[in-house]
């Protein structure tokens, strides 16, 4: 019980922090319930006057910054989640930045020399100060020197002190929140929030192990080696722990400087495409993508290349789910709603139990809207608000293995729309998708699929001898069994007997305890 207090002691301070930050004062007092009112009518009496002309978008990302790292970070991952905090409130968490005041200098040198096991001069010809300060960690510039004694610059990516500690004890609240409205609010239970805070759980844990972010960044150096118009840096392994990332510095300009793209020469619109087929492509070729692609980890040099940074959070799809994704983007490319349909049954994401005709209308009133119109006539939170719609009518689940999915989706649209607000976005994915699709899919994938069917029976009919080996000592286990009984080995014999004295043991003070409450009891009534 006490444990479970400070949890709920600790949202009662994130919500102390969000009524004074004005958070409340967004809520639309007209559409919600009575209770609900008052109780955010007395929350804003706790609102500081000089939040009251304050932007949305810096209230949330003000109070959000107070609450700590892990609040940035369930921010933004909200932002993509619009059927669950609403359409209003998505937007204005997009415009959360995942900007933090660094951490001292001397932190950032103690954990390099703790992680390294070296001194810093050892491990670095140079360390500059901080140039980014996020919700998990900060970046230093560096220079190493190399075997061959040249001098080459890196960047340092160090883990912000406490920060594991911190997350644990807010996900512990935001567990609480979560399990609270699957008891009590049935129409939540529908968009399963305990399953969403496992994934952001799981996301932020390996987000702190930087190993795993430097095995991501070589796994996915291995897959783009070929690829024209993208690289990820490399990694220098021999610099890096489990806090600490040392990688090659990357000298382009970051996609959220736009202008300054412009002034460098560069072909906005291709850079756009690049974006977003160089995702389609990891996705659907290698079932594994950076699932952060925000402007921010990506940077375009001279020449155009893409250069994705920062994977601390990659999502990765099974070959079913590729095919499946592969397929519904396909049909909506070539307006085939009824295929659409018929992919989300054959996956389960819809319940057996509805008209798949039913639900290819419903899929067609979303796909219709958008053909033949570029990316700044069509309103992608309409869409998203149709789509979520449709979901809950259909008495669809939420998916917890697409939740990353759904939201790079979102993102990188939104970073290809930024560079070119004519996008459209299914012209532009069309070649990656009809690729997939006609090698996956097509003669060439189902003699591929053959292949590999006539490698998995070749692979049985090796191990057949072990599995008959197998079932034939199981057969005489069986009918030893039916004749003498079930035996234990003396082990088993032995490990049952200590646990049944140790239960007997219990049992016996148990009932001395009884007696001698009963006793106490006795006594208090008589005397």
């Amino acid at each position: 019980m006490a444990f479970a207090l400070f949890p709920f002691f600790r949202l009662v301070h994130a919500g102390y922090v969000m009524a004074r930050e004005g958070v409340f004062g967004l809520a639309h007092l007209p559409d919600l319930p009575p209770a609900p009112r008052i109780a955010i009518r007395m929350a804003r009496l706790l609102e500081r006057r000089s939040v009251r002309d304050k932007a949305a978008d810096l209230r949330l990302s003000d109070a959000l910054n107070r609450l700590g790292p892990s609040y940035v970070k369930l921010g933004q991952f909200l932002a993509t989640r619009a059927d669950v905090v609403g359409k209003e409130a998505a937007e204005e968490l997009s415009a959360l930045q995942d900007r933090l005041p660094p951490f001292k200098h001397e932190e950032a040198v103690a954990a390099i020399e703790e992680q390294l096991e070296r001194r810093l001069n050892q491990a670095y010809v140079e360390f500059g100060e901080a140039i980014a300060a996020a919700s998990i960690a900060q970046v230093h510039p560096a220079v190493i020197e190399t075997r061959d004694g040249e001098r080459q610059k890196v960047a340092v990516k160090v883990l912000r002190p406490g920060v594991a500690r911190r997350f644990k004890q807010d996900l512990d609240s935001f567990y609480m929140v979560a399990r609270l409205a699957e008891r009590f609010l049935p129409a939540a239970r529908r968009l399963r929030p305990v399953a969403i805070v496992d994934t952001l759980a799981r996301s932020v844990a390996l987000e702190m192990d930087f190993r795993l972010e430097a095995a991501a960044l070589s796994e996915m150096h291995e897959n783009t080696r070929n690829d024209p118009g993208f690289r990820v840096p490399q990694v220098d392994w021999l610099r890096s722990s489990k806090g600490i990332l040392t990688m090659e510095w990357i000298a382009g300009r970051k996609l959220s400087d736009v202008t300054g793209l412009a002034q460098d020469g560069q072909d906005l619109k291709s850079l756009g495409d690049n974006v977003i087929q160089s995702f389609l492509r990891h996705t659907l070729r290698d079932g594994f993508f950076h699932a952060d692609m925000h402007q921010g980890n990506l940077f375009a040099e001279a020449d155009g290349t893409l250069v994705a940074v920062d994977f601390g959070i990659t999502g990765r799809l099974s070959v079913l789910e590729r095919r499946f994704l592969a397929e519904i983007l396909y049909g909506f490319i070539i307006r085939n709603y009824r295929r659409v349909a018929e992919v989300h049954f054959e996956a389960g994401y819809v319940p057996a139990d509805q008209d798949v005709d039913v639900f290819a209308q419903a899929i067609r009133a979303i796909g219709e809207p958008i053909h033949g119109q570029d990316a700044s006539e069509i309103s992608m939170a309409r869409l998203l608000t149709q789509l979520f719609e449709v979901t809950e009518l259909f008495e669809m689940r939420t998916q917890p293995q697409l939740i990353m999915l759904q939201k790079t989706m979102v993102v990188v649209e939104g970073v290809a729309r930024t560079l070119n607000p004519h996008l459209d976005m299914w012209r532009t994915a069309d070649p990656v998708v009809r690729e997939w699709i006609e090698q996956h899919l097509g003669p060439a994938g189902r003699l591929r699929d053959l292949g590999a069917g006539a490698n998995a029976i070749g692979r049985l009919a090796t191990d057949l001898p072990l599995f008959v080996d197998r079932i034939g000592r199981m057969s005489e286990e069986l009918e030893r069994m039916t004749h003498k009984g079930l035996r234990f080995d003396p082990e088993t014999a032995e490990a049952i007997g200590k646990a049944e004295a140790r239960h007997t043991r219990s049992g016996r003070v148990a009932l001395w305890v009884i007696a001698v409450s009963a006793a106490a009891v006795a006594w208090t009534v008589v005397f």
